[in-house]
C-alpha cells in the first residue's frame, strides 16, 4: 500500500479504506449461508457502523449466533425478537485499558480470525488506514480461541447490553468468578516466536516470549 495508492488490492490483508469493509461484509455473508451453524465473535471498542449494523442484524435473522465484545459505545441493540435475538453484547472494563480488535468467523479448520486496528465505525472503516490481518500460525491461531473464550467467560467486569438499551453485570452464582485480566495476570502464557538470531538461519526456529515479564511490570505498576 502507497500513500497515493489508498485503493489498491490485497491478497490477504483487509485494508481500509479499499476493501476492509467488503471484507467483513463478505465475511459475514459467508457465515449468513451456514443459518443457525454460523458463528461470529467480535471483539472492538465501538460499534457504529450502520451498514454492519444492518448486515450483523441480517446475520442474526438467519439464526448465526453472534458475540460482540464491545468496551465502549454499541449503536447494535441485540436481544430484539426477530431482528437481533442471536446477539449478545457485552462490555468487559477492567483495570487496563484495552484497545485489540479481534474479528473470528466460523467454527473448526473454516475458522478465520483476524487482528485489526480498525473499529467497526464509518471512520475507521471508509475514512483512514487501517488493516485487518488474517492470523494462519496454528499455534497463534488456538491462543487468541483460548483467549476469546476467556473473554467470554468474563463474569466479574463484564456488564451485557439488554433490549432496553441499559448494561446489566454478568452474573457468577452458579459458576466461579472469571475476570479475563485478573485470569492472564496469574496465569501469563507463553507464546510462540520466531527468532532467527537464536537458530542463525533466516528462517528462524521457535522459541518462547517470556509474557512473565507483563505480569511483573504490571504488579510493578500497582
Amino acid at each position: 500500500m502507497l500513500v497515493g495508492n489508498l485503493r489498491a488490492s490485497h491478497e490477504k490483508l483487509l485494508a481500509a479504506p479499499a476493501d476492509m469493509k467488503p471484507g467483513i461484509l463478505k465475511a459475514i455473508d459467508r457465515e449468513i449461508e451456514k443459518g443457525s451453524q454460523g458463528r461470529i465473535i467480535i471483539k472492538a471498542n465501538a460499534v457504529t457502523e450502520r451498514e454492519l449494523i444492518d448486515k450483523l442484524e441480517e446475520a442474526s435473522c438467519a439464526g448465526v449466533q453472534i458475540d460482540l465484545i464491545i468496551r465502549g459505545i454499541c449503536c447494535l441493540i441485540p436481544g430484539v425478537p426477530g431482528k437481533t435475538e442471536n446477539i449478545i453484547v457485552t462490555s468487559i472494563v477492567g483495570r487496563f485499558l484495552e484497545h485489540s480488535r479481534i474479528y473470528s468467523f466460523g467454527t473448526g479448520t473454516h475458522q478465520q480470525i483476524y487482528i485489526s486496528s480498525a473499529d467497526i465505525m464509518t471512520r475507521n472503516q471508509t475514512r483512514r488506514v487501517e488493516v485487518a490481518c488474517p492470523v494462519e500460525d496454528p499455534e497463534i491461531h488456538s491462543w487468541f480461541n483460548r483467549y476469546l473464550q476467556v473473554l467470554l467467560s468474563d463474569n466479574v467486569k463484564a456488564r451485557r447490553l439488554m433490549p432496553d438499551g441499559n448494561y446489566i453485570r454478568v452474573r457468577s452464582e452458579n459458576s466461579r468468578p472469571v475476570s479475563v485480566q485478573q485470569y492472564y495476570l496469574e496465569h501469563p502464557e507463553e507464546l510462540p516466536v520466531f527468532s532467527e538470531e537464536a537458530s542463525g538461519s533466516p528462517d528462524g526456529h521457535r522459541s518462547l516470549f517470556p509474557m512473565g515479564i507483563f505480569r511483573k511490570l504490571f504488579y510493578t505498576l500497582k
